[in-house]
């Protein structure tokens, strides 16, 4: 068959399973399940998995899964991702009411998407007839929530990273991958249903303590420096340069010791440091770092600053936006599509597309903002069964591609070596 023959069938295939794959997607969503413990979304997914007999590779992660589906090459090999977690948002009328998760960013639908592509190709059987190898790559932890766990287990050596994909990528399971695709439920109204070229900014997590002295400033004021004095100096200083890039929204300061004009107090600072490209990130984050130990040094007093990754920006790839556009043809009109659309939030496929390429649409069918309580799912067609066809047609473009539009991409900006140095430099 022809390529125009073989994504008639695979659409078709979706339209037969559409029952199976959106009971999937609720069954999903009425379990939510937070990062790293996602064991009940697994065992769902695993179970899929066996009903297209294929193998799983468990656990990877803490609760990641793996299922692989080959062609008749090695080459090119691909990843299809979906995530497992769920946010934190007890005012959401469906959240669990013991943990306060619910699926109020759209990842129980991304499940669906990743499934509808391998019932797809593979109940057709239609993955023999392609190039390459396919990862179907269930992925642990997106949201950067929930950080005092994420900690423990960092502590005790569990993970080495808070975002599920820095640390499958850590791990070595994105190596021999030459694409990865996936897709995300946003609202966009009623005019338009899909953003082709989302763009997004990065951010590093800061988590500051700051501590007072005694005595050594009675000269300059006399009094003593305590914490909350520290933190207001270092503080007015951040506030007055643009050059920081602290992410004000998203600052909190508190008092971890009631005793505060104790010399044994302390006042935390937690924010975020945002920047559009990785060297920004890195440059305001050193500029931020240097007015804080400025500023405490200056009254005799002291900061103590932990850095954690966040997420790198999202990058597009212009060649693959352009195949996906052509696959939208008779599913989505060309009208209701929003190319180079900046997007408030973080996601960790930004952490990928720095070392490899990746492709990252944003569909309609769902109505509130992402973690709010009153985001839902109102379209499954929408967002779910239009996706993985769109995605599906994507891929069989992709594999049975002769003329390897995929080496005709641009290069990621690093390698894999180069995006775990700057992922140390931060944490250093």
């Amino acid at each position: 068959m022809n390529t125009k023959e073989l994504k008639i069938e695979a659409c078709a295939k979706i339209d037969e399973y559409r029952d199976d794959i959106l009971k999937v997607v609720k069954k999903i969503y009425d379990s939510p399940e937070i990062g790293y413990k996602e064991q009940k979304t697994t065992e769902i997914i695993k179970k899929e998995f066996k009903k297209l007999n294929l193998e799983t590779q468990n656990n990877i992660s803490i609760t990641g899964l793996k299922a692989q589906a080959k062609g008749n090459t090695s080459k090119p090999h691909l990843a299809i991702l979906g995530e497992l977690d769920a946010v934190k948002c007890k005012e959401h009328p469906d959240s669990d009411s013991n943990t306060g998760a619910i699926h109020a960013c759209g990842h129980n639908n991304q499940i669906g998407i990743m499934l509808g592509v391998a019932y797809a190709l593979i109940k057709t059987n239609i993955i023999k007839e392609l190039n390459g190898i396919i990862d179907f790559l269930a992925v642990p932890a997106e949201e950067y929530i929930d950080l005092e766990y994420k900690e423990y287990l960092r502590e005790q050596g569990e993970i080495k990273y808070f975002g599920g994909k820095q640390e499958l990528i850590s791990r070595g399971y994105f190596d021999d991958i030459d694409l990865a695709i996936m897709a995300h439920s946003i609202d966009l109204g009623e005019m338009k249903d899909v953003i082709v070229a989302p763009q997004s900014e990065g951010f590093i997590r800061k988590k500051v303590k700051f501590i007072g002295y005694e005595n050594l400033s009675e000269k300059i004021f006399e009094q003593e420096i305590n914490a909350l004095d520290a933190a207001v100096f270092a503080i007015n200083g951040l506030s007055t340069d643009k050059g920081t890039n602290i992410d004000k929204d998203n600052t909190r300061i508190y008092i971890n010791n009631e005793e505060l004009l104790k010399t044994s107090g302390s006042v935390i600072m937690e924010t975020y440091i945002r920047g559009t490209t990785v060297q920004e990130l890195i440059n305001s984050n050193k500029r931020v770092n240097n007015r804080i130990k400025e500023a405490t040094k200056n009254i005799e007093a002291r900061a103590e600053i932990n850095d954690t990754p966040g997420y790198f920006p999202l990058l597009n790839y212009e060649g693959l936006m352009e195949i996906l556009v052509d696959n939208l043809d008779g599913i989505i009109s060309k009208e209701k599509v929003i190319k180079n659309f900046k997007l408030e939030g973080f996601f960790d496929t930004g952490d990928l597309s720095h070392i490899i390429p990746v492709l990252h649409p944003f569909f309609s069918g769902v109505k509130g903002s992402l973690h709010s309580d009153i985001f839902k799912t109102t379209d499954y067609e929408k967002a779910v069964i239009n996706p993985a066809k769109v995605l599906t047609r994507t891929v069989i473009d992709i594999l049975s591609d002769r003329q390897n539009k995929l080496k005709k991409l641009n290069s990621p900006p690093y390698n894999k070596k180069e995006y775990l140095s700057f992922l140390e430099e931060i944490s250093s």
